[in-house]
């Protein structure tokens, strides 16, 4: 019984799987708030109606979608706050990290980018959340820093917030230049140091 039922289960997992990877696949040509889940559904290969032992409506496999999507940035953020060096190869280190994921994962990265400020509001909703907790992550580790001697936990978060929303930016960068000349993507590369360079001067002198 145990057996079947664990069969079951892991039909049940796979069918979600795939509803997803249908959803992120349409995705690319538009917005969430466009997409019916007779499409998703379709693209699948199942009834209409056992989208709904899966997901509550478009919107909650949306949510399900920014989880997914945003999970996989988890290990390029603690790469990123983890890695060790001056601030140059910890710049350098930190963009390459970034192209990398683009390479890696270009349908999350354009899913979230899209929906960030799309119209489905428990989606944006969710994805704000999320990105919170990354700042909340980033700022636990350059509050370790001896460099943050002296910031308040406020300022600490305004810094935090600055680079996840670089980070955000240059992974949109780097997707608009996924099909480009190698030539856009030293562009992107270069532009993308010289903000993070930004960011490192006026942190450094903050306290000035």
């Amino acid at each position: 019984m145990s057996h079947t039922l664990g069969l079951r289960q892991a039909q049940k997992q796979k069918t979600r799987q795939a509803l997803l990877d249908a959803a992120l696949e349409l995705l690319e040509g538009q917005s969430l708030s466009s997409l019916g889940l007779r499409e998703v559904t379709r693209a699948v290969g199942v009834a209409p109606t056992a989208f709904y032992r899966h997901f509550r409506s478009t919107e909650d496999l949306g949510v399900a979608l920014v989880d997914q999507a945003l999970g996989s940035l988890h290990p390029m953020i603690r790469s990123i706050v983890s890695t060790t060096g001056d601030s140059e190869e910890r710049i350098a280190r930190a963009v390459e990290l970034i192209a990398d994921h683009v390479d890696a994962y270009p349908s999350h990265v354009r899913f979230i980018a899209r929906e960030r400020h799309g119209g489905v509001r428990p989606v944006r909703e969710a994805i704000h959340d999320e990105l919170a907790r990354f700042a909340e992550e980033v700022g636990t580790a350059l509050a370790t820093d001896p460099q943050a001697e002296g910031w308040s936990d406020d300022d600490l978060r305004m810094l935090a917030e600055l680079y996840v929303d670089q980070m955000l930016v240059t992974a949109s960068l780097f997707l608009e230049a996924l099909q480009g000349p190698e030539e856009e993507r030293r562009h992107v590369t270069g532009l993308a140091v010289r903000r993070l360079r930004l960011i490192s001067i006026g942190r450094a002198h903050w306290l000035d």
